[in-house]
Parts: structure tokens; sequence; C-alpha cells
């Protein structure tokens, strides 16, 4: 089992997506000792995708300039980790109703036509499948499923459309109403994962 562990919050040490995400991965490690990790800290940056992206990436030219190039490597090495993944788990904290800035820039940099989903006759492809992903869902007061949750049907939804369809939430959410509610939440959620 490979797993990737992707963190995504600002607040740093306070980050309760963080914490989970680490006990996330303990836990998978834990019951799959051959298990391997490849951590990625969003916070640390992510480009947004920009037109130099688009003539590099997406058009593919023969001979990239040094500027498309850096696009091109950086977006292959997000997508190469997600596609060696057996196990995505994936920090989600939520910032004024929706994911954060940096989370939909990775996305942006993984979904890419004819490599992480296809359009045939039938209509768009996911080409991703086979793998499982593990959302921690951290609000401090955005109800999950509520009408102001602009996150988790979106998370699930674009992760399905590049083909993981295996998606699981650990929610931590109304943090900020009551804290020890929301982290017991989260507690019997990670509980009840399967390794």
């Amino acid at each position: 089992m490979h797993i990737l562990h992707i963190d995504s919050a600002v607040t740093g040490e306070d980050s309760v997506s963080r914490k989970l995400t680490a006990d996330i991965v303990a836990r998978l490690t834990s019951k799959n000792p051959g298990a391997t990790v490849t951590y990625r800290d969003l916070n640390e940056g992510v480009p947004a995708i920009d037109t130099e992206w688009y003539r590099g990436v997406r058009l593919a030219p023969e001979n990239p300039t040094a500027e498309q190039q850096k696009r091109i490597d950086a977006s292959d090495a997000y997508l190469k980790e997600l596609q060696d993944a057996d196990v995505l788990v994936l920090a989600s904290p939520i910032y004024n109703f929706g994911i954060t800035a940096q989370v939909k820039n990775w996305i942006d940099q993984i979904t890419r036509a004819g490599i992480t989903f296809r359009y045939s006759e039938a209509g768009p492809e996911g080409l991703l499948k086979g793998k499982r992903a593990i959302i921690v869902y951290s609000a401090a007061g955005t109800p999950k499923g509520s009408e102001l949750d602009f996150a988790s049907g979106y998370l699930r939804h674009i992760l399905g459309f590049n083909g993981i369809t295996d998606v699981e939430f650990v929610v931590a959410d109304r943090l900020a109403m009551d804290r020890d509610a929301g982290l017991a939440r989260a507690k019997e959620a990670l509980d009840n994962l399967a390794a």
C-alpha cells in the first residue's frame, strides 16, 4: 500500500485537520506495516494554473519554453504522486464555506484530460480507478452536508470525475460552536475507518 498524505491548513500545529490526517496515516501504516507514505504540504505553495500552464501542460508543445517547462514539471510531480498512491489522505479545512485555495490549485494541477479523465461517446470517464480517498473535513462553523457546505460535494464529485469513487469523510465540523462534540464525531469516524 502506498499512501499520499496531503495537508493544506494555514494554521500550522494548531490545525485540527493536520492532527486528524496524521492519525489516519498512523492507523493505516500500523495495520499495513509495509505501507509507504508520500507527504505533501500544500500550504508550502501550489501554483495556480495560468496561461503558461495551459500552453505548456495542456497544449504540450514539442519544445516548451523554460517557463512552460517549470509548469509542466510541477504539474507532473503532483500528478505522479497521486497516480502512485493507493490511498489518498487529504486534509480539507473549510475556509469561507469552501475548500482552500491550495486544495483547489492542487485539483487544477492533477485534473488532466487524457491522463486522469477522458471524454468518450458515453461522457466523461475517470481514469484513476481503484484508489481510495479519505478526506478530513474540518470546519469552525460549516456543518458538512448543510446548505453552507460547498466543499464536500465538490470534493466527492471531482475525485469521482477523475476515477476515485471510494471516498470517505472524517468530519470535525462546528468546532467553534462545540469543539469537544466536533472532535468526538471525528474520533468516532476514525474508529470506524477500515484499515
